[in-house]
């Protein structure tokens, strides 16, 4: 019986990123030079290619002085969801204008040059469909691309990776309709596959080993069309979510709409008094 499995490993040799660098041709040459050692690790039709969030925005310019965090943050902002003062000063929760909910708005000092910052690629999904499309006219076959960052999630310890961006890939199993194991029928179970092999991947690439890049394989019936949806389709809408509001938010509305009450009432006080009443 053949049992389902996959395989995934990460890829040395990728050096520092500067900005306008061909990534393509730097995980290439990486992916090649690993392959005349072990042939079995050269690309093939179905693999999905797992690329920190890191190097893309390396390439792309994104680095900003450190001096500057603070104002990146501000300016990547769509919203603040929460924020909590401790000793180092203001951790903010906010959601990006890539639609992600993330601390610091995603900007890093981690990984990148001393004195910098580096603010995520501007477009995830677009940087993925560059970099797939260009995997694919030089190698001759279909993979995907998934561009991952790191995200803390609410009531769980700890942080894991995830897929941002997404290209040639398709991001979820809908499961609902079908039936479980025992035959009972499932209501609401939507996988969220690129996610899974996002995490999955970082347990092979790390956090500070150097290696931005990891290879999956044997999940080849992922691997689709370029026009399939990116991963900002697996941003839930707000009408959807049913914690939208976070700490700061709930504060603001409570406070909002305890006000209008009070002016309401002092309103109709004062529309009595005037009326004799």
């Amino acid at each position: 019986m053949s049992l389902p499995r996959f395989f995934v490993w990460a890829v040395p040799g990728i050096p520092e990123v500067h900005d306008g660098d061909d990534l393509r041709a730097l995980i290439l040459d990486a992916i090649d030079t690993m392959a005349a050692g072990d042939p079995e690790l050269a690309l093939a039709d179905g693999d999905i290619l797992v690329v920190a969030s890191k190097i893309i925005a390396k390439a792309e310019g994104r680095l900003v002085p450190a001096t500057d965090r603070e104002k990146a943050i501000t300016e990547d902002t769509v919203r603040v969801v929460a924020e909590r003062v401790h000793p180092g000063g203001i951790t903010r929760i906010v959601e990006t204008r890539q639609g992600l909910i993330m601390a610091a708005a995603g900007i890093d000092m981690s990984n990148v040059p001393d004195g910098f910052a580096l603010r995520l690629p501007e477009d995830p999904d677009k940087s993925a469909n560059a970099l797939c499309a260009a995997l694919r006219d030089r190698l001759g076959f279909a993979l995907g691309v998934i561009i991952t960052d790191t995200f803390g999630r609410p009531w769980r310890v700890g942080q894991t990776d995830v897929a941002i961006g997404a290209a040639g890939v398709q991001l979820s199993e809908d499961l609902r309709g079908g039936n479980d194991a025992n035959g009972r029928p499932l209501h609401a179970t939507i996988a969220v596959v690129a996610d899974e092999i996002a995490g999955a991947a970082d347990l092979v690439k790390g956090k500070a080993g150097g290696l931005p890049v990891a290879v999956v394989r044997g999940l080849g019936r992922l691997v689709c069309g370029l026009d399939a949806p990116g991963a900002r389709a697996l941003v839930r809408s707000l009408e959807e979510d049913m914690f939208r509001f976070g700490s700061a938010e709930a504060y603001q509305l409570g406070y909002d709409t305890a006000r209008a009450e009070l002016e309401g009432k002092g309103s109709a006080i004062r529309q009595d008094a005037r009326q004799g009443n």
